[in-house]
């Protein structure tokens, strides 16, 4: 998943940066309101993680000019400003969650897991491909309670073709879910990160769950051979 975070406490932003990195969550930061809206002009993002006090621009203005002309992406308010007519103003613009300053990094990561796996119910956090299973919490893939060492990309992609199993995700569309916007939109890191995975599921599993469709991109749900 693809997030982005606009926060102008430094040290906070980097804490959120630094914590949701290490769950494999694909993280762009800014500290300001003018280079959210650069960053959200140019790249797709899962999730948008906003404060309102921001410098240049204001959150709310970020928030405003984003629904203008996108509807879909969620935002999630992180905000000292904790009344209820703050709350009710913010979602009415738009925002898909609002979360009081101050808050415990792990009930972020849960307000996040609710947001970017709607689809499922918060209670389904195990998604499941054969002999395959990713716990969304922990972020981790097991096989026949196997622990597989994946890297951060390998589980991004994983992660990202599990939720989307029954339809081709193309490498363009991995390339907005799954990586940064430091990523070349050229560069064959893609390919290199999806082989490394699809190596590694087919030594445990003994078949490859990842196929190609030739101008469409990969499907999760190979048969076994």
């Amino acid at each position: 998943m693809h997030l982005l975070v606009i926060e102008d406490e430094r040290a906070l932003c980097e804490t959120i940066v630094r914590s949701l990195r290490r769950l494999a969550y694909s993280v762009d930061f800014c500290y300001d309101g003018e280079t959210a809206l650069e960053l959200l002009g140019v790249e797709r993002y899962d999730l948008v993680l906003l404060d309102l006090n921001l410098p240049k621009k204001d959150g709310m203005t970020v928030l405003r000019t984003l629904r203008q002309t996108d509807r879909e992406t969620r935002v999630l308010i992180l905000s000292a400003r904790s009344e209820v007519e703050d709350k009710v103003q913010g979602l009415d613009a738009g925002a898909n969650d609002y979360l009081a300053k101050p808050f415990h990094l792990a009930e972020l990561e849960a307000r996040i897991r609710s947001l970017t796996l709607r689809q499922f119910t918060q209670q389904d956090v195990l998604l499941s491909c054969g002999g395959l299973t990713f716990d969304t919490r922990s972020r981790t893939a097991t096989v026949n309670g196997r622990t597989l060492t994946l890297t951060r990309k390998e589980t991004g992609i994983l992660e990202y073709l599990m939720v989307h199993q029954g339809r081709p995700v193309s490498q363009e569309e991995l390339m907005d879910h799954v990586w940064d916007n430091s990523v070349d939109s050229f560069s064959n890191s893609i390919r290199v990160h999806i082989s490394a995975l699809r190596k590694k599921l087919r030594a445990v599993l003994g078949y490859d769950p990842i196929r190609n469709r030739i101008g469409e991109g990969y499907l999760m749900g190979g048969e076994e051979a």
